[in-house]
């Protein structure tokens, strides 16, 4: 007789363990969800610091920080002008570019754009009338790396 109410608590102690473990898992669920937050938040506030420290070393966040040896500011205001809007013709880089610089001659800008498509960091595609170009992929990939954003999944750790 001892024996069936032995097996008899050890079942309903059983049920009372899987009762405290569902209880235990309603009760931590907030704080997995708080915790991914956290995960979360820590990966933004890495990137806002790499952002500063980019801007303490440079004194701008621009990406011409991407291509080594960029010196001449038309070439930087082109690959600001097509990291902002991809796919232009001369005349609609000359022109944007012309809106930050102040001035910019369509020679010049055709000059700088070829020399960017020769280091491979802007792309001409052929179209109907006359090429577009925009910024090459490992030069898109480079800049959402240094800026800490994981699109292209290569995100410094």
């Amino acid at each position: 007789m001892a024996e069936g109410n032995l097996q008899k608590d050890v079942k309903e102690l059983r049920k009372q363990v899987e009762a405290l473990r569902e209880a235990l898992a309603k009760v931590a669920e907030p704080y997995r969800e708080i915790a991914g937050y956290m995960e979360q938040l820590q990966t933004i506030t890495r990137g806002y610091f790499r952002l500063l420290d980019l801007y303490a070393k440079h004194g701008t966040v621009s990406p011409d920080l991407v291509i080594p040896g960029l010196k001449d500011d038309i070439s930087k205001a082109i690959l600001t002008v097509l990291f902002e809007k991809g796919d232009r013709n001369i005349s609609q880089i000359t022109e944007a570019v012309k809106g930050k610089r102040g001035t910019a001659s369509r020679r010049i800008v055709r000059e700088r754009l070829l020399d960017l498509v020769a280091r491979g960091a802007v792309v001409a595609t052929e179209g109907s009338r006359a090429p577009t170009y925009r910024v090459s992929e490992e030069v898109a990939a480079k800049w959402s790396q240094m800026l800490g954003l994981s699109k292209y999944g290569d995100q410094p750790g």
